[in-house]
């Protein structure tokens, strides 16, 4: 089951990204993902009612207060990463996260990967690297060659680390709580968290926002990052850490689709190698178990 909750994960991320990426033009990118985040809760709220209260311990409140500063920054860092640099120099270095946990997610959850697992970890990172390297007439290295002069590639770095640590504690936090109930209470604290930067960051152009009804367009990407952060809790509670994210960096296929079909982006040939190796590798990451 942990791999249909990963699969519907990718899919409701991509599909999220997507739609959110129609409501970015011409709208503040602060404002946008706060309010993606705050159209989530509805949906959330309501799975909320049928899900029991657990026993908390002193484990989950230190997760827990580890987690929402920390996916926080990563938001932030995200956003000027993109803002500053191109994606095709940024969006490769997310890649790096699953094989960051094959270390990260040991040291905190103590979970080992099996021989077949790393290498279909080590396939999806290498095919997610290649999916995002738009100008791959450059070398296939001339994302690392642009960190001296980018620093949005340096603030993806980052993020591709955050996202190998919040991964980990919020498996420690689901263990220590439930999937659902984590989900709710994760997302909730972290729309009121980034309230006040959002709204700072964006505060000359709120008057438009509001007036435009701009955030009207944030409310079905809000519905699927709601179902994302279920199924992405519920997958996370039944395997690895490693395992479930690296399936669902599939989510960059199915973007790239989005992509072509919606956006009429062009270069879905020269992806076409990183997808058949990312497919090798969930081959590979699902008969490890």
């Amino acid at each position: 089951m942990w791999v249909v909750f990963a699969l519907i994960s990718a899919f409701t991320l991509a599909t999220s990204d997507a739609l959110t990426k129609k409501a970015l033009k011409n709208s503040n990118e602060y404002l946008v993902a706060w309010f993606r985040f705050f159209f989530s809760l509805p949906l959330l709220l309501i799975i909320w009612l049928f899900v029991p209260v657990p026993e908390l311990d002193a484990e989950f409140y230190k997760a827990f207060a580890i987690l929402v500063p920390l996916e926080t920054v990563t938001i932030v860092l995200y956003i000027k990463a993109l803002r500053l640099s191109p994606l095709s120099l940024t969006l490769p270095f997310l890649a790096l996260t699953p094989v960051f946990l094959i270390f990260i997610s040991y040291l905190i959850v103590g979970e080992k990967v099996s021989f077949r697992g790393g290498a279909g970890i080590f396939l999806i990172a290498v095919g997610s690297y290649t999916l995002n390297i738009r100008e791959i007439k450059k070398g296939i290295f001339e994302p690392f060659r642009s960190i001296a002069r980018e620093k949005g590639s340096i603030m993806m770095i980052g993020v591709a680390v955050i996202y190998s640590l919040t991964a980990s504690f919020g498996k420690v936090a689901i263990e220590h709580s439930s999937p659902l109930f984590f989900a709710v209470t994760y997302f909730t604290a972290l729309t009121v968290f980034f309230a006040p930067i959002a709204f700072w960051m964006g505060r000359n152009e709120l008057g438009v926002f509001f007036r435009d009804k701009q955030f009207k367009k944030l409310v079905l990407p809000g519905i699927f990052l709601a179902v994302m952060a279920a199924t992405h809790m519920l997958a996370m509670s039944l395997t690895k850490v490693a395992y479930m994210i690296s399936v669902k960096r599939l989510s960059l296929i199915i973007g790239i689709m989005y992509g072509y079909f919606l956006f009429r982006e062009e270069n879905i040939k020269e992806r076409f190698l990183g997808a058949v190796l990312m497919l090798i590798g969930f081959m590979l990451v699902v008969t490890a178990l």
